[in-house]
C-alpha cells in the first residue's frame, strides 16, 4: 500500500472515530435519558461508556458498527439490562441428566425451599440452646435425623464430600498408612483425585492389589505398625465389569477388627436406602407396572447405600447432601461416635463447616425420607427419576405439536431415548425417557442452543446430529410449557440479525 493509501486509510479511520458522540452528548439524548427512570445514573454511565468503547474497537478493526442515537441507545438498553441480570441464576434443564453437575445438581424440595428462605431473613437458633438461652453447638440440628436415618451414632456434616475425606483422613491417619485398592484411586469431576487428597491431609497411601481384581489378602499383607486406617473408595462416575473382584465391607471390617484399625467408606453419592416404595412396586396394577417402561427401582440400583455401610461395619460413612440424597450441596460423615467427636475437635473442621442456609435445607430433606412412601412424589430428583416413559412421552408430542404451531418451516420429531442420573451417580443405568428432536432449514441448531443459552432465563438442551434435543425427563410441566414460545422467539431474533 501506498504512503498516500495509508493517510487516506487513517484519515477515514480518525473520522469515524470522532463522528462518535461523546458520552455527555448521549446522555442528553431522550431515549437515553429517559433510562434514569429504571437504572441508578452510576449504572447508566457505565454502560454508555462501555457502549462507545465497543464501537470504537469494531471501527478499528474495519467495522462500521451503527453509531446513530437510537441504535445506541438500543444497545446501551441491552446492555443495562444484561448487567442487571445475575451471574447465578435459574435454567431451564432440558438435558436429561437428573443431576447435573454443572447446573447445580439436586434441585431442592419445596420443603427445603421454604426452610432456607425461612432463615435466611431473619435470625434463627444456629448456635443458641433454646433450653438453657446458652450457646448451643450447630452441629446438632442434623444429628438426630441422620441417626435416626442411617443407624449409626453420631453425625457430623461439612460442607462438600471431598472436605470430609480430607477432614476424616486428617484427623484419623496423618502421618500413618491409609490401605486403598488400586481400583478406587479415583479422578472425577474438576480434577478431583483421590491420591491427591490423600496427599494433602498428610497420611501415607498404602496401595493394594491391581486395577480389577484386590483380595482381602491383599490388604492384609499391606498391614504394618503404621497403618491406621482401610479406606474404600467408590468408584463414582465409571464401573470395572468383567474380570474384577474386591473384598466386601463386612471382609474389610473383620480384618479391621483383627488388626485394631479403622474402616473408612466413602461412598460418593448419597443413597440413604434402597427399599423404599417406587413406581410399579405395589402401588400400581400390572399394566401400569408394565407401562414403566423398564425404570429399575432403587433395590436394582448400582449403587451402595449408607445404612448398608453402617450396618455392615464402617466406622466412618461419608456421603454427598446432594446428589442421590437430594439436598443441598454439603458433605455427611456418619459413624462412632468418638471417631466423629475426634473430627469436630480437628481445627480443620472449622474452616469445613455449612452455615445456617444449607443446615435448614438439609434438614427439610432429610425429613422428607421418614416419609419413604411419598419420596418419589416429593423429593424432585426421586420425582424426575420415576417418571415413567409414557407420561414423558405424552409431554414430548405436546411441546412437538406446540413448537410446529409456532413455528410451521422447521422439522419436529419426538422419539424415545435414554438418560441419566449424573453427578457420578448410578452411570449404568439408563432411565428411558422422551425427547424432542427440532432442526431448521436455515439455522443451525448451534446458533439455536447457543442463542437458548442468552435468554434471561437460560434453556439449556443438547445437540446431536445437527439437532437440538430437549429431553423431557428434567422438564417440569411448568418449563415444557416455556419452550415452544422461546424457541420462536430466538429463531425471529436470529432471522432478524442475518438480514
Amino acid at each position: 500500500m501506498s504512503p498516500m493509501s495509508q493517510t487516506a486509510d487513517e484519515n477515514a479511520l480518525q473520522a469515524a472515530l470522532r463522528a462518535l458522540p461523546s458520552v455527555d452528548h448521549v446522555l442528553k439524548q431522550p431515549a437515553v435519558a429517559n433510562l434514569l427512570d429504571e437504572f441508578p445514573r452510576a449504572e447508566l454511565l457505565q454502560a454508555v461508556r462501555e457502549t462507545l468503547e465497543e464501537r470504537r474497537s469494531a471501527i478499528r478493526a474495519g467495522q462500521s458498527p451503527p453509531s446513530d442515537g437510537p441504535s445506541l441507545a438500543l444497545a446501551i438498553r441491552q446492555k443495562l439490562h444484561q448487567r442487571a441480570l445475575p451471574s447465578l441464576r435459574r435454567v431451564v434443564n432440558a438435558t436429561g441428566i437428573v443431576l447435573h453437575t454443572g447446573l447445580g445438581r439436586a434441585p431442592l424440595a419445596p420443603e427445603a425451599v421454604e426452610a432456607i428462605a425461612e432463615v435466611a431473613v431473619g435470625y434463627s437458633t444456629l448456635e443458641l440452646a433454646l433450653e438453657t438461652g446458652r450457646r448451643g453447638n450447630r452441629h446438632v440440628h442434623l444429628q438426630s435425623l441422620l441417626r435416626e436415618l442411617t443407624g449409626a451414632e453420631d453425625a457430623l456434616v461439612v460442607n462438600n464430600n471431598a472436605a470430609g475425606t480430607y477432614l476424616a483422613l486428617n484427623t484419623l491417619a496423618k502421618g500413618r498408612g491409609a490401605v486403598v485398592s488400586r481400583g478406587q484411586l479415583v479422578e472425577i469431576g474438576g480434577s478431583y483425585r483421590m491420591p491427591d487428597i490423600m496427599a494433602a491431609a498428610g497420611c501415607r497411601m498404602v496401595e493394594v492389589g491391581t486395577t480389577n481384581r484386590t483380595h482381602i489378602a491383599d490388604y492384609e499383607r499391606a498391614i504394618d505398625e503404621n497403618t491406621s486406617v482401610l479406606l474404600r473408595v467408590h468408584t463414582s462416575n465409571y464401573r470395572l465389569q468383567g474380570f474384577v473382584t474386591s473384598p466386601t465391607l463386612g471382609e474389610l471390617a473383620e480384618l479391621a477388627r483383627r488388626h485394631n484399625l479403622l474402616v473408612i467408606d466413602d461412598l460418593g453419592s448419597g443413597l440413604l436406602d434402597e427399599n423404599w416404595p417406587w413406581p410399579g412396586d405395589h402401588e400400581r396394577d400390572d399394566a401400569a407396572a408394565a407401562d414403566a417402561g423398564g425404570l429399575k427401582p432403587p433395590t436394582q440400583w448400582d449403587e451402595p447405600t449408607v445404612r448398608d455401610s453402617v450396618a455392615d461395619g464402617a466406622d466412618l460413612t461419608l456421603f454427598s447432601g446432594d446428589k442421590l440424597l437430594g439436598g443441598p450441596q454439603a458433605g455427611v460423615i456418619v459413624g462412632r461416635a468418638e471417631l466423629i467427636a475426634r473430627l469436630r475437635q480437628n481445627p480443620l473442621a472449622r474452616t469445613f463447616r455449612v452455615d445456617k442456609m444449607t443446615l435448614a435445607g438439609m434438614e427439610a430433606t432429610l425429613r422428607l425420607y421418614r416419609d419413604p412412601d411419598s419420596l418419589h412424589r416429593r423429593l424432585p430428583i426421586y420425582r424426575m427419576l420415576a417418571t415413567t416413559p409414557a407420561k414423558l412421552e405424552e409431554m414430548a408430542r405436546t411441546i412437538g405439536q406446540e413448537i410446529s404451531q409456532h413455528l410451521p418451516e422447521v422439522t419436529v420429531c419426538c422419539a424415545a431415548d435414554e438418560s441419566y442420573a449424573g453427578g457420578g451417580s448410578l452411570p449404568t443405568i439408563p432411565f428411558p425417557t422422551w425427547v424432542v428432536c427440532v432442526r431448521h432449514p436455515e439455522l443451525s441448531a448451534d446458533q439455536l442452543a447457543g442463542a437458548l443459552r442468552q435468554r434471561e432465563l437460560p434453556i439449556i438442551c443438547r445437540v446431536h446430529d445437527e439437532a437440538l434435543v430437549f429431553d423431557c425427563r428434567t422438564l417440569s410441566s411448568e418449563d415444557a410449557d416455556l419452550i415452544p414460545a422461546a424457541l420462536a422467539e430466538v429463531v425471529r431474533e436470529l432471522g432478524a440479525n442475518s438480514e
